[in-house]
């Protein structure tokens, strides 16, 4: 079995490898976007100011962009602008092997076709914090302890902050690599932690679970 004193181990490292603990600032994942309208121009002749307003994006719904040109806002073909609230929150690093690409195949494309990400997944207060941050109830938790759920993981993070979070799978996603993206905390899963994260990744991906794995055991011990 996993020993949990020793599920984070310290990192003073500079670079930022798989189940490394960092933080940055990430979107809410909303059902329904929100998407930034612009209705027109405040003076005919100025191109750097607008009223624009802010409604829910339905895919699907007729476009309706400006004809008129905002230099701030410009409207390109397919593309809509969508806006999300965001927040710092600590992420842990589920991929960072974006491999560099010769720049001879690149020359004179924009960089955000092949800048490198790095793939985390956000981690959630369980508690509840004032009215900042409304938590997870109890019941739900002790479901989410027992391996109920393949979307959400259950951690103590070494970060002050909540005393427990809930790591959700299904909101991994990307941000960029650049070091002015993100802070690297001190602390990464020991080897024992990230084998059982990728026994928990493939459970949730492949909905399929290895009977002689770490997460097996676990999930053996708690029917116990």
């Amino acid at each position: 079995m996993i020993n949990p004193e020793t599920w984070w181990v310290k990192d003073t490292s500079s670079g930022v490898s798989r189940g490394r603990l960092i933080q940055a600032y990430v979107p809410h994942v909303e059902q329904i976007p929100k998407k930034l309208s612009v209705v027109g121009r405040k003076e005919a002749d100025i191109h750097t100011e607008a009223h624009f307003e802010i409604i829910p994006f339905r895919y699907g719904e007729a476009k309706n962009h400006l004809t008129l040109p905002v230099a701030a806002l410009p409207a390109y073909p397919g593309e809509e602008l969508l806006i999300y609230r965001a927040k710092r929150r600590p992420l842990l690093v589920i991929a960072d092997n974006s491999l560099d690409v010769d720049k001879k195949l690149v020359l004179g494309k924009p960089k955000w076709q092949t800048a490198p990400t790095l793939l985390v997944a956000p981690y959630y207060g369980r508690d509840e914090s004032g009215g900042v941050r409304s938590g997870f109830s109890d019941a739900f938790v002790e479901r989410i302890r027992q391996c109920e759920y393949p979307q959400f993981f259950w951690d103590m993070l070494p970060l002050q902050g909540a005393n427990e979070s809930i790591m959700r799978l299904d909101h991994i996603q990307p941000v960029g690599s650049h070091y002015n993206t993100y802070h690297a905390t001190e602390y990464r899963l020991n080897e024992d932690a990230l084998l059982l994260l990728d026994e928990w990744l493939n459970w949730y991906i492949y909905e399929c679970l290895d009977e002689d794995g770490l997460l097996a055991d676990v999930m053996r011990t708690l029917q116990k």
